[in-house]
């Protein structure tokens, strides 16, 4: 069990720190030191402008996992250009042990390693995965392996006659150093190659032991019970959109149809299970039947909902937290303006009340515990600040500092960020994140830069340090991050609202309506209002700068859609017939919304920049706008700026350096050439700061004339 809290700033002033650096070489370097303040999250303001090199660099320390004897910890450490994955020793220190570069894999292809986790304190397990060409079909290859901190050899997980995914990890068996793995398997039979089976898999040898479960031609996914028992399979027509759950009791049961759903509106119809309790039949389930998501109870041999658990006015609750045995729950994930969790267990609630009073709340997350929850991971920051990582030892009431995100900035306060509520022109109430510029307070009439989401669907931005929120706000501009209709976290009927009208419409009046809203508080100038943004983000900046030039200095986009009929085609060989429709449902034509389509005119200035590896949007879309501008008489330089990435893939948080210096930078320098973050008439002109190296080694990268 958990003692008793005992923090304390005496406590915290004498904490162990383990400080992790990566020098610019790509060298793992880890000095043992001793904290010499405590660790609180005000912090105190950096005094000067930080460089965008400072600001792009990878993050020095992300992803910590504890062991399951509180140990070492699985941690990413960016270095350079490359991440390393590497274990951390939480208690002697020194070097960090690398098992994995990601540059290596990229070289490789858009190969990715996507997460870690430990088995037991010996192996660790890492997913790989690509977007491949299989037997004609593209699909996302995943692939695991396993690490043998003992010996230091790598081994591939079931990776014999295994063809797009297998990865499903539905049970780990610390003890016998097996995992519960569901895979698709080419056993001949060509209607089964893309079906999963599952089987016990050996974490030394990679090795199948046991097939405990023969692939079911109507079942696209398992889920086995905390004792490793298949309870439930789920299955969905890529075609017809025609969801199926199938459902035992026990392992001598026979697996029958309990609910069927087609989730038109792509907002997660029908109950899905987190945690089989040991009480017959009954699990903890989330659904949004009522809404909006919330946790519930219910009977999964008759899908019956027993009663509510747990729930948040306005907003959808993210999931149930499983406890070690996964036969109950700790707590619940959720998010407001930042993510949340909500703690049942009467220690974690505890601790939570403490690390909040303590560091003010939502400012001290549990990120990771080791089996008996005797040591705890803990990242704290404001969501001004980037994170700062603790090993809280819950016996002895320590915590001891592990590393910093960044390495430079450490735990020093940047840009302030709050979450804002607008009324959209039609009425509709909709949230937004606002990063104001530190070296610009008081001032009014600002420049402003919205910073659109992907997705669209289902994704959404919190109150919290964003870096390129962050960058652009150091170089004078308001940013805002609108949360859209359409976006997640605010119920289906706020998913339904976006959908209803589609893409480059009325959720692109919702862009416009937020500089309009800051407008009226004298905050920003709408006549200095520049879009930019990534995937959807990306289409949403082309669509203002074609549909909205008036309104818009110059919009950035990076891998966004532009031609929504090529990719409704590409979609419906990836996501099948049904699975593209959740492109535009409301628009009149896609044509008619595609900015590629749509080049002559008047457009507003463009940087587009594109990944040639993308694996979700390609190449051909960025290629498709380049051409149709050029043949709509536009100047490249003047009206628009192009740029490709070699090895860069669709998702931003696996970028190299120089590629997020080219895109902050680039994006810096086109802002500076079409709408300046200070011009003649503002009161702080005379205080402002040389343009950031980055943005003019872009400039001329970019040949951007009149800078």
């Amino acid at each position: 069990m958990i003692s008793s809290v005992n923090i304390s700033a005496r406590l915290l002033g004498r904490a162990c720190a383990l400080a992790i650096a990566v020098a610019a070489t790509g060298s793992v370097t880890a000095n043992p030191a001793f904290a010499q303040q405590a660790a609180t999250t005000p912090g105190q303001e950096v005094a000067a402008k930080v460089p965008l090199d400072t600001l792009a660099a990878l993050p020095a320390l992300s992803d910590l996992r504890i062991s399951p004897d509180g140990k070492r910890a699985l941690a990413t450490i960016g270095g350079g250009n490359n991440f390393f994955y590497a274990i951390l020793d939480l208690e002697k220190g020194g070097d960090p042990k690398v098992f994995a570069q990601a540059a290596t894999l990229k070289e490789e292809g858009e190969r990715l390693l996507t997460d870690y986790r430990w088995i037991n304190d010996r192996f660790v397990i890492f997913t790989l995965q690509s977007r491949e060409n299989v037997y004609g079909q593209r699909v996302d290859l995943r692939r695991l392996a396993s690490y043998d901190t003992q010996t230091g050899t790598t081994t591939p997980l079931a990776w014999r006659d295994a063809t797009a995914d297998a990865s499903d990890i539905l049970q780990v068996d610390r003890d016998n150093n097996r995992i519960l793995l569901a895979r698709m398997v080419d056993d001949g039979n060509s209607e089964r190659r893309f079906l999963y089976q599952v089987e016990w898999v050996d974490v030394a040898t990679g090795k199948v032991l046991e097939v405990v479960q023969r692939a079911n031609p109507v079942v696209d996914g398992w889920a086995a019970d905390g004792k490793g028992v298949i309870r439930m399979g789920f299955g969905s027509d890529r075609d017809s959109g025609q969801e199926r759950y199938l459902y035992r009791s026990g392992a001598s049961d026979t697996l029958h149809t309990v609910q069927k759903v087609k989730d038109e509106d792509f907002t997660g119809k029908g109950i899905r299970p987190i945690v089989f309790l040991d009480e017959p039949d009954m699990a903890i389930v989330s659904s949004n039947h009522e809404g909006y998501r919330a946790i519930y109870k219910a009977n999964l041999a008759t899908m019956e909902i027993v009663e509510k658990v747990f729930s948040v006015d306005g907003y959808d609750v993210g999931s149930a937290i499983p406890n070690e045995d996964e036969n109950g729950i700790l707590g619940y994930t959720y998010a407001t303006d930042r993510p949340k969790r909500k703690w049942i267990d009467p220690d974690f609630a505890t601790i939570s009340q403490f690390l909040e009073e303590e560091f003010g709340e939502g400012n001290a997350r549990i990120i990771s515990r080791n089996k008996d929850s005797s040591r705890l991971i803990v990242s704290l920051s404001q969501p001004r600040q980037m994170d700062a990582y603790y090993l809280y030892d819950t016996k002895s009431g320590t915590f001891s500092l592990i590393g910093y995100e960044s390495d430079k900035v450490k735990d020093g306060l940047l840009n302030p960020v709050e979450a804002i509520r607008y009324k959209a022109s039609d009425g509709v109430e909709i949230e937004a994140i606002v990063t104001k510029p530190r070296l610009r307070q008081g001032e009014k009439n600002l420049p402003v830069v919205v910073l659109t989401h992907g997705g669209p669907y289902g994704v959404r931005d919190y109150a919290a340090y964003d870096q390129w929120a962050q960058s652009i706000a150091e170089q004078g501009y308001v940013v805002v991050q609108p949360n859209y209709r359409g976006s997640g976290g605010y119920g289906s009927e706020f998913v339904k609202e976006g959908r209803k009208d589609g893409f480059g419409t009325r959720m692109q009046d919702d862009l416009n309506d937020v500089v309009d809203y800051l407008a009226s508080t004298g905050l920003v100038d709408p006549k200095r209002a520049c879009m930019m943004g990534w995937s959807y983000g990306g289409y949403a900046s082309a669509r203002a700068a074609q549909r909205d030039p008036q309104r818009w200095r110059c919009t950035i986009a990076g891998a966004g859609v532009y031609d929504l009929p090529k990719m409704k085609a590409y979609d419906t060989g990836y996501l099948g017939s049904f699975g593209a429709n959740y492109l535009a449902k409301g628009a009149n034509s896609l044509i008619d919304v595609s900015p590629a389509r749509n080049a002559g005119g008047t457009w507003a200035p463009i940087l587009i920049v594109h990944g040639v590896r993308d694996p979700r949007v390609p190449i051909e879309q960025a290629r498709t706008l380049k051409s149709a501008l050029e043949g709509a008489g536009k100047k490249e330089g003047v009206d628009f700026a192009y740029l490709e990435q070699p090895l860069n893939g669709h998702y931003g948080v696996y970028f190299t350096k120089e590629e997020r210096l080219q895109w902050l930078g680039g994006a810096t320098a086109w802002l500076a050439r079409f709408n300046p973050a200070y011009i003649s008439s503002d009161s702080d002109y005379a205080k402002r700061a040389p343009l950031d190296p980055a943005a003019k080694a872009m400039a001329d990268q970019l040949k951007i004339k009149g800078l």
